[in-house]
C-alpha cells in the first residue's frame, strides 16, 4: 500500500545550460494530485563546466565516461549543498533527470549524463533517474517527459508550452495528452548571443534591434522537422546539423540573426496551436524574453498565462521529482501517446 504523500527534491538541468535547477516540493494524493513548493535554487555551471558540457557532444567513449563520472560529482555536491542550506530532513528521494549529450530516438540512442549508481552511493538517500532510455527501448521518442505533469498537476491549462533549450507543447483533448517538441529556443538563442559576449539575450533586447532576413526566415520554416507528424522530439545534434549550419552560411550580424531566429520561434508555437479560446501556460526561461512573448502573443489569440518566476524557473524540476514518485509507485510516468512508445510505462532507474 503507498502512502499519499511524498516530500522530493527533483533536480534538472537543460540544453540552454543555464544551471543545475532543485526543486524541493511536497505532493498529496487526495482524489487528485497536488503540489506545493517548498524549497528551489539554481547553481550555475562555471565557464569550465559550461564548456564540458558544450563539447560533449564530441568526445569519445572513455573521455565520455570520465564526464559522467565528474558530472555525478558535480550533482551530488549541489545537492548535498541544497539539502544543507535548506536543512531538508524529510525526503523521500532525489529524482534527477541528469544532463542530455546525446538523442537519437530513431537510432534507439538517448544519452544523459549524472545517472550512475554513485549518486545514491554519494547522497546516501534513494535516487530515481534516467527516465527517458526505457521509452526509447519502447518505441518512442524518450520525449517530452513532463506532460504526465502537465496532465496530472495542471489541469486547469488546456496548453502547456515550456520555453527552455527546446519549446515543447502538451494539450489535453478530453483524457488524452498530446506533446512534442516544437523547435530550439534558447540553445539557439543563446549560442549567437554567447558569440558577441552575452550569456543570453535579456528581454530580447538585441534581437529587437535587428531585422528580419526572408531567405534565412523561409530556410529555418522549410526544415523537414516541421512537416513531420508528431510525436517527434529534438535534439542538440540536430540543431547543430541543421539549425546552425543553415544560419551561418548567411553570415549576419548577432541582431538579425537573433530577430529573423525569434520570429522563427514565434512562427512555429502558432503552428503548434490551435487559434481558440483554450488559456495556455508558458514557463521556461524563454517566458522572461519579452520581445519573444510579445511576439508570439502578436500571432495567437489563446489566452496566455505566465505564472510566478519560480514557477517559471522550475516547473520542469518540480515534474521531475513527480516522475520520480510515480515511478517510485510502479504508476505510469510515460504516455505513449505522446512519446510513440507501443505502450503507456513506469520508466526510470531506482538506486536504493
Amino acid at each position: 500500500m503507498y502512502k499519499d504523500s511524498y516530500h522530493i527534491i527533483g533536480v534538472m538541468s537543460g540544453t540552454s545550460l543555464d544551471g543545475i535547477d532543485l526543486c524541493y516540493a511536497s505532493y498529496k494524493f487526495d482524489e487528485k494530485w497536488e503540489y506545493k513548493i517548498i524549497n528551489t535554487l539554481t547553481y550555475n555551471y562555471s565557464n569550465k563546466w559550461k564548456n564540458r558540457l558544450l563539447n560533449s557532444i564530441s568526445l569519445n567513449k572513455q573521455d565520455l565516461k570520465s564526464l559522467d563520472l565528474d558530472y555525478t560529482d558535480l550533482l551530488s555536491s549541489y545537492i548535498k549543498k541544497f539539502i544543507n542550506e535548506f536543512n531538508i530532513i524529510e525526503l523521500d528521494a532525489v529524482s534527477s533527470h541528469g544532463h542530455t549529450v546525446f538523442h537519437q530516438p530513431k537510432n534507439k540512442f538517448t544519452y544523459q549524463i549524472g545517472n550512475l549508481p554513485e549518486l545514491t552511493k554519494k547522497l546516501g538517500f534513494k535516487v530515481i533517474c534516467d527516465f527517458r532510455v526505457q521509452d526509447v527501448e519502447f518505441g518512442g521518442q524518450g520525449a517530452p517527459l513532463v506532460p504526465i505533469g502537465d496532465k496530472l498537476l495542471f489541469p486547469d491549462y488546456t496548453y502547456c508550452l515550456n520555453l527552455g533549450g527546446f519549446s515543447n507543447i502538451s494539450f489535453k483533448d478530453d483524457n488524452e495528452i498530446s506533446a512534442f517538441d516544437i523547435c530550439p529556443v534558447n540553445v539557439v538563442l543563446n549560442h549567437y548571443s554567447r558569440a558577441i559576449g552575452h550569456d543570453f539575450d535579456l528581454d530580447g533586447s538585441i534581437a529587437s534591434n535587428g531585422k528580419i532576413i526572408p531567405n534565412l526566415l523561409d530556410e529555418l520554416n522549410s526544415l523537414e522537422y516541421y512537416k513531420i507528424s508528431k510525436p517527434k522530439s529534438l535534439g542538440l545534434e540536430w540543431v547543430i546539423k541543421e539549425i546552425f549550419n543553415v544560419i551561418d552560411h548567411h553570415n549576419l550580424s548577432a541582431p538579425d540573426i537573433l530577430r529573423t531566429y525569434c520570429e522563427h520561434i514565434a512562427i512555429q508555437i502558432q503552428n503548434a496551436l490551435d487559434n481558440n479560446i483554450s488559456n495556455v501556460l508558458i514557463t521556461g526561461g524563454g517566458a522572461k524574453n519579452k520581445y519573444l512573448i510579445q511576439l508570439i502573443k502578436n500571432k495567437i489569440q489563446n489566452p496566455i498565462v505566465i505564472p510566478n518566476t519560480t514557477l517559471i524557473d522550475f516547473k520542469e524540476a518540480l515534474i521531475f521529482g513527480f516522475l520520480g514518485l510515480l515511478r517510485s509507485r510502479d504508476e505510469n510516468n510515460c504516455l505513449g501517446s505522446v512519446t510513440g512508445a507501443k505502450r503507456d510505462h513506469s520508466s526510470g532507474k531506482i538506486y536504493q
